[in-house]
Parts: structure tokens; sequence; C-alpha cells
């Protein structure tokens, strides 16, 4: 009898081991070394895997099926009449990863927190919201300062904390949360080096039903070479970055398990910060020529063709819609403004030459009308190879036509510390891709965000805009929402504040062998990148089962 409860023992073991090893590989950020943040409202020290995996939002919106609510720790929500306050309604019997339950007063806790400390508010919330009430334990209503059809959404964006553990922090910016207590699918980190670590199944998250990946495991890859080696030898399940030549180096190494799908995304420009520190540099930034010249000086198609392999969509676009927002575009705004956003190095020359800027002091570069020197370093993330060679190209563009540029290359956390404290004179950013150009004008272009978010690092805000902007959400109407964006694009693109050149793809690799269930072109019922501004990656990871 002793022998044979041995041996159970040791068959209930090696069955938990094997049901230990549906672990998923994923890549979401380049680092050279792993720091334990776990703080969702860090938006440059915490780790990417902390919104939607360990605390999850209260509704997704699924921009890959016409921005379809899917409701998450919220089952419902009901916009008043007027649209002046909105009512979430939390599912029953919700818990904390630590079995504590989650409620209404964890949610208002939440939106109150933020208001008492507003560096943690990096969408601005306090500017959308006055007041948030827990009406009863399921439900909470948020009254509104100005109507919005957009509540929802905008509402959603931030991470619901727990009231028993973050009310005794004493210093929630700096806290470092290394032990999480969350809601979302995996919240338990039991192995954590600077080389790897591991989010495991949350024992007490209310959908755990549908969750068949036990871990998530995150390799350190310093950058995209790393990454690229990862993924091409079959270490990566779900992968977020740049591979050149990804047919050869990738999907011909295993075809029937490597896979990839790039659809239009995020826009990619080039920015000034018109606060910059440099008072030389200051005055040519905003010069709205100078802007104008830069935009000409770069060869977009040779970006996208040399250092984006192709993959990326012009965006020629000085309104900022581009191929993603296209239905959106007023094609009069183009017509207007069109030429200051498209490659012309002669017209460079000779806008820099109308406004004043010649080489005074015979260095072969061209100085502000004053006298005073131009010069100014690009900054990109030292492991975004894509990225490095596309500033590259552009500094050879300015330096063309006289301007003396330079590139320089942090490490990704340093780079959005830079632009979110506006430590930097031009940089190389992304805006957020939508279902609506609203949300990526409501990032860039909101002065309440300045400081808080690297979207706002230009630190170029317009009044009118922002109305607009606001007026966007006071109608459910397409044709009176259209009227807004017209008019705030127009702005935009007669002050070009930001330089597009292109809409990244949705980068986007996943591997078979392991598992399956891939939101796919074939299949897209959902966004799939595994980036940290898409919560629909969530939704992908439900989706997946281990190869039986």
């Amino acid at each position: 009898m002793k022998k044979y409860l041995l041996a159970a023992a040791a068959l209930t073991l090696l069955s938990g081991s094997a049901m230990a090893q549906t672990i998923l590989t994923a890549n979401i950020e380049p680092a050279t070394t792993w720091v334990r943040n776990f703080n969702p409202f860090n938006q440059t020290s915490s780790r990417q895997s902390t919104l939607d995996f360990i605390y999850e939002p209260l509704v997704i919106f699924d921009r890959f099926d016409s921005n379809k609510p899917v409701y998450r720790l919220a089952e419902s929500f009901k916009l008043s009449d007027d649209l002046k306050s909105i009512e979430f309604k939390l599912r029953p019997n919700l818990k904390w990863s630590d079995g504590k339950p989650l409620t209404a007063a964890d949610v208002k806790f939440t939106y109150d927190y933020l208001k008492k400390f507003p560096a943690l508010d990096f969408v601005s919330i306090w500017t959308f919201i006055t007041d948030v009430q827990a009406v009863d334990a399921q439900t909470v209503r948020f009254t509104l300062a100005n109507p919005s059809s957009l509540a929802a959404e905008q509402i959603s964006q931030l991470p619901i904390v727990p009231e028993h553990v973050w009310k005794d922090v004493a210093d929630p910016v700096t806290f470092a949360n290394e032990t999480p207590v969350g809601s979302g699918p995996l919240t338990e980190v039991p192995r954590f080096t600077g080389q790897t670590y591991d989010q495991c199944r949350n024992p007490n998250y209310w959908d755990n039903e549908h969750l068949k990946v036990d871990c998530m495991r995150f390799p350190q890859l310093a950058d995209n070479n790393q990454m690229l080696t990862a993924t091409a030898d079959g270490t990566l399940d779900w992968g977020v970055s740049f591979i050149p030549d990804i047919d050869n180096v990738y999907v011909s190494k295993d075809p029937a398990h490597f896979h990839y799908w790039y659809s239009p995304s995020s826009m990619v420009a080039f920015l000034f910060n018109l606060e910059t520190a440099n008072e030389n540099n200051k005055k040519a930034f905003n010069d709205l020529k100078f802007r104008r010249a830069v935009s000409m000086a770069l060869d977009r198609k040779t970006m996208i063709d040399v250092a984006g392999y192709g993959y990326p969509t012009l965006n020629e676009d000085p309104g900022l819609m581009g191929e993603l927002y296209k239905s959106w575009a007023d094609p009069s705004v183009k017509a207007d403004f069109g030429k200051f956003a498209t490659y012309d190095a002669d017209a460079a020359k000779a806008l820099l030459d109308e406004a004043g800027y010649k080489d005074k002091d015979g260095d072969g570069f061209r100085d502000n009308p004053d006298g005073t020197k131009i010069s100014f370093s690009i900054i990109v993330p030292s492991a975004w190879t894509d990225w490095i060679d596309t500033v590259n190209l552009a500094v050879e563009g300015m330096q063309a036509v006289g301007i003396d540029a330079k590139i320089e290359t942090p490490e990704e956390a340093v780079w959005t510390g830079n632009l979110i404290n506006g430590t930097f004179d031009a940089a190389i950013n992304s805006l957020p891709a939508s279902a609506s150009p609203y949300y990526p004008y409501k990032r860039a272009f909101s002065a309440s965000d300045k400081g808080k978010t690297r979207f706002t690092a230009q630190r170029w805000f317009n009044p009118e805009v922002e109305k607009l902007v606001t007026e966007f959400t006071q109608t459910a109407d397409l044709a009176k929402q259209k009227e807004a964006m017209n008019k705030a694009q127009r702005i935009v693109a007669e002050n070009m504040p930001m330089i597009p050149v292109f809409n990244n793809p949705n980068w986007y690799q996943y591997n078979t062998k392991r598992f399956t269930g891939w939101s796919t072109k074939e299949n897209p019922f959902v966004n799939p990148s595994i980036s940290r501004t898409n919560p629909a990656r969530l939704l992908n990871l439900l989706a997946l089962e281990p190869v039986k």
C-alpha cells in the first residue's frame, strides 16, 4: 500500500509538472536587463506585460471588429441619454489574485487615487470626468466634464488597482509593485531574473475557463538582432519586433509554423521639442517655415524601402490621417498643405533661404536668421534598428539642405523618459492606432497630458484643436464628427507640429508549433499585436490553446 501511495504521489507530481509546461514565450520590449517593476501607472520603467495581463481593463474595444466592446471586468455599461454620465456594471463575484473581493469600491478608489496623485494619471482622466461614485457593490457611475459618446473607451484606458494594497503605498509614483495583486489572467511571478521572468495563472481569475496558457515567459532580448535570432530559431511563440526580409530569415525556416501578419498601424513621425532648453534650437523649432523645410528634406520612400524593407505605409498627410484614417481625411487639407509633407530637397532649400536660414559662421551648416547656431540630435531607441536606419536617412536629408542634425540612441526607457520630461531637442516617435483619429489627436494635443506621456513630446497645443476634439465626442452623428475632425486636421496641417513619414505595420509574428487559435489575416477576429498600446492582446491570448 505504501509503494502504491508513493507511486500515486509521484504520478501527481509528474502530472502537475506536465501541466506547468503550457508556457508561451513572448517578446514585448527590448531590454539589457529586466527590472522588477509592475506598477501599472509607470510609463517608463514598468514591465510592458503589466497592463491587461496583470490588470484587466473594464472593457476592451476591438478596432479590428468595428470597435466592438468586449466586456472584461465590466459586464455592461450604459451611457445616459444626454451623454453626461455613464454607469459600468461589474461582473458578480470578481476577486483579486489574493482572493479578496474586487468591487465598485476598488474602481472608485482607483479614479479618486489618480485625482490625489495626478502624476499617475497618464490619460488625464480628471479633465474628462468630474465625479465617480460607487452606486452599489457592482455599479460605478462616472459624471463627465462634457457630454461624450466615447466615454466608455476613454475611461477603460486606465487600470483598476486594489484599494487594500494601494491605500497604504507611501509614494505610488516610485512604487515598484514587485509582487502585484491584480485582476488579469497572469498575475503570479514565480521567477524573475535579469535575463528572464515568468507570469503565471491567476488562481482567482474570473475567466480561467477560457485561459489555456499557464504562463507567459519573457526572455531578455536587447535589440532587434537578438529578437530576430530568438524568432527565427523558434524560441518565441509571439513576437512584436521588426524583422528584415522576414520571408527569408523567418518564414522559410519552418513555413508550416512560422507566420506573420502586418496591417497598417501607428503613424511614425519626426518632431521637435518646442519647449527645448536650447534657446538657439528653440527659435528654429518654433518657426513653421523651418519645420516645413525639414519635412520636405525627408525622403519617405527610401525610409520605407531601405529602413523598413517595404513594410511601412507611406504617410504624406500633413493632417496625420494617412492610410489608417483615409476615410476621415479632408482632401482639401492635403491639396492646400500636402506639398510640405512631400520630399522635395530643392523646395526645402528655397524655403530655408527665404526664411533667412544661412551659413553665417562658415561651418557648412545654416544658422538662425539672427546668426545663432542651430545644432541638434534626433533621439531614437537603441534597440529599434529599423527606426535607427530611418533616422540616419533623415539626418542625411537634413544635412543635405544645410541643417546640422545628428543621431542619438538611448535605451528605450531613457528615450521614453526624455520624451515625457521634455529633455531632448528632436525625436522620432509614433502615435497609437485607433478606430478613428480621435484617440491619437486626443493623446498628442491635450495640454493636460504634458509631462505624463510620450505622445505629447512635441509640446504643441492649440485650444481650438482641443475644443474640436471634445466636440467630436459630443455626438454620435458621423457627419458631425467628420466636420469637427476636418477643422482639426486643417489646423494641424497648417501648423505641422509633427512631421509624418509613414505608418508602421502592426508588428506581429506567431508560431503555431506549440499554440493554435491565433488571430490571422484569414481570421482577423482581434488586433493580435502584443504591444502594450493594444489591450486587445488579452483577447488573442485567451483564444490560444496548446497543440495537443
